[in-house]
């Protein structure tokens, strides 16, 4: 295991970027990995289809938890259809991680696939008002 993988992830985990709750959030959704316990929610604040801010709140192992504030650094300013796209692997990548076993990777998948049905509640809500994105 790589020094900078270690740093990188204590660094996220001991200094967690974005951990809030947003009062005046557009949208908020929460899942759970019940096979470790990790859980995620995600505050969405948007504004003309891009993020303009957003928080985490949970609590699970080092990795959920640096995964959750390192996704909420790279999606932050960034345009809707662009979050979407952010995956596990590019998570890992920024971590300084080559692989993972499957346990692992649920707890990079978890706040990935929160922050997508984050905006994807929202992309509903506003489609369904007729608001768009």
């Amino acid at each position: 295991m790589s020094y900078f993988f270690i740093e990188n992830i204590m660094d996220h985990y001991k200094n967690p970027r974005n951990m809030k709750e947003i009062k005046d959030a557009n949208s908020v959704f929460g899942d759970s990995n019940p096979t470790c316990g990790d859980t995620v929610k995600i505050f969405l604040k948007v504004n003309e289809g891009k993020i303009d801010d957003i928080g985490f709140q949970g609590h699970g192992c080092a990795l959920s938890m640096a995964s959750s504030s390192l996704l909420t650094e790279m999606a932050k300013g960034s345009e809707l259809q662009e979050a979407l796209k952010i995956t596990e692997n590019d998570l890992m990548k920024e971590l300084g991680i080559t692989e993972l076993g499957p346990n692992r990777i649920k707890c990079i998948a978890l706040p990935v696939k929160t922050l997508k049905m984050a905006i994807i509640q929202y992309l509903s809500k506003a489609n369904h008002a007729g608001g768009g994105t």
